[in-house]
């Protein structure tokens, strides 16, 4: 819609800078308060515990590597260029816009090609809702890094990103999926394992006063009984299990999984 009006072009990447903003804050896993306060300048030491993300905080990824190329991308091509530009030097494309500048030649043409054009667009606004890039709407939309994308490429602090869904991977119709979530259910009610992990969850939401489901899911916990993880690292690879849950309450759970594998269950 926005590609084909009648408004200029510079209006049109104004426009375009805009949405993608709106779309990183729709994709930000930190506080929706801190994020908000950012975009206009003021500051928020975030966990205002009254967002969506903070009561129920989102399955999350370790995106500090990719983090890392896409600032670097920002910094070797001049920061001046757009989000577009930029990731079709991290998939090494071939194009004429490429060659003009030279960038096929850069370190970073074609280091990310282990993550997808989509992919790649949501790393980026979630940076720029990160605070960690900025757009100079000035310069046409171009991408400069902001003085806390500096840590980051120093390694000095990790980045988690909202992990975006697989669509590739639903091959199984709605129904299929029922039917088996309904069975894993089934089998579980006959594990004491299950049934401890339950008690665990009633436990940690008593004390802090919220739902249980706001702790974990069902669907979490049935991922837990099945892979039984044995650390905080095979613990954040389940599907509901993001930083933040892992840091409030990954060794709790680790602790009664470590006690059924040595049977103190």
């Amino acid at each position: 819609m926005l590609d084909s009006g009648d408004a200029p072009e510079e209006r049109k990447q104004v426009e375009r800078k805009k949405l993608d903003a709106l779309l990183g804050f729709c994709e930000s896993t930190c506080c929706r308060h801190q994020t908000i306060l950012r975009y206009f300048g003021e500051q928020h030491d975030g966990h205002c515990q009254q967002c969506d993300n903070c009561l129920e905080p989102v399955d999350t990824w370790n995106a500090t590597q990719a983090a890392q190329m896409a600032l670097s991308c920002v910094y070797r091509t001049g920061q001046r260029f757009g989000v577009v530009h930029l990731i079709d030097v991290l998939l090494g494309k071939q194009n004429s816009r490429i060659e003009q500048f030279q960038h096929h030649q850069l370190s970073t043409f074609g280091i990310g090609k282990a993550l997808s054009q989509q992919q790649w667009s949501s790393v980026f606004r979630q940076l720029v809702s990160g605070g960690l890039l900025e757009t100079d709407i000035e310069a046409y939309g171009g991408i400069k890094l902001t003085t806390a994308s500096r840590p980051v490429l120093r390694n000095e602090v990790e980045v988690w990103l909202r992990r975006d869904e697989d669509t590739s991977k639903r091959k199984t119709s709605k129904a299929e999926r029922g039917a088996r979530v309904k069975e894993g259910y089934a089998e579980a009610n006959d594990d004491p394992l299950w049934h401890a992990l339950k008690a665990k969850r009633t436990e940690l939401a008593s004390e802090q006063g919220v739902p249980p489901y706001l702790i974990f899911h069902d669907s979490t916990l049935l991922e837990m009984l099945n892979q039984k993880p044995g650390s905080l690292t095979e613990m954040s690879t389940i599907s509901g299990v993001g930083q933040t849950k892992l840091t409030r309450y990954g060794d709790a759970f680790l602790q009664v999984l470590e006690d059924f594998a040595n049977g103190n269950g």
